[in-house]
């Protein structure tokens, strides 16, 4: 699954495909949970190198 989002955590894409066999809601919710969490981490990681890199 791929999944992208703002800053904000509005979604930009999600992309999923049933390879080996098909899931229901529930799955999908809780995929979308994990991505969005993992979308906060990477926000938090973007804005750490940032204010790294412009000195703030």
């Amino acid at each position: 699954m791929n999944v992208v989002c703002t800053g904000d955590g509005r979604f930009v894409e999600v992309q999923g495909t049933a390879e080996a066999e098909p899931f229901d809601r529930t799955e999908l919710n809780a995929l979308l949970d994990l991505a969005t969490a993992g979308c906060v981490d990477l926000t938090a990681f973007q804005n750490d190198a940032l204010a790294r890199t412009l000195g703030e």
